[in-house]
């Protein structure tokens, strides 16, 4: 059975340790071959619209534009409706390659047979 991780991500630039931790679980468990979906909700919502990842400084830590790109290469990234939707933010907006989608379809990739669901 392949391994999956789905990973939500609430922390932006307001947590920046626990929004750190997040991207860097992600880029490493693709890295490791897991099969990985990071879903940017609430204030990480932002690192969906170019150049907003590279504002973001915590020392110590990969910087962010890397690992969404490492993310990007071989996972999935995912932007919630309603969070794009409370700032504005359309699919016009975005980088390429994340997509905009809902509680739904997180409910259906969370709940996939041998996939680990992990919330920052």
């Amino acid at each position: 059975m392949a391994k999956k991780l789905v990973i939500k991500v609430t922390a932006g630039a307001d947590a920046p340790e626990r929004c750190s931790q997040a991207f860097t679980v992600a880029a490493v468990a693709v890295a490791s071959g897991v099969e990985v979906s990071l879903w940017l909700t609430g204030e990480s919502s932002w690192f969906a619209v170019p150049g907003k990842a590279a504002e973001f400084e915590l020392p110590h830590a990969a910087p962010l534009p890397d690992l969404i790109e490492s993310i990007l290469a071989a996972g999935r990234i995912t932007l919630c409706t309603q969070c794009a939707a409370r700032r504005e933010i359309t699919g016009d907006d975005i980088i390429e390659g994340v997509r905009i989608a809902g509680a739904q379809v997180f409910v259906q990739e969370a709940m996939t047979d041998g996939t680990q669901a992990l919330v920052y």
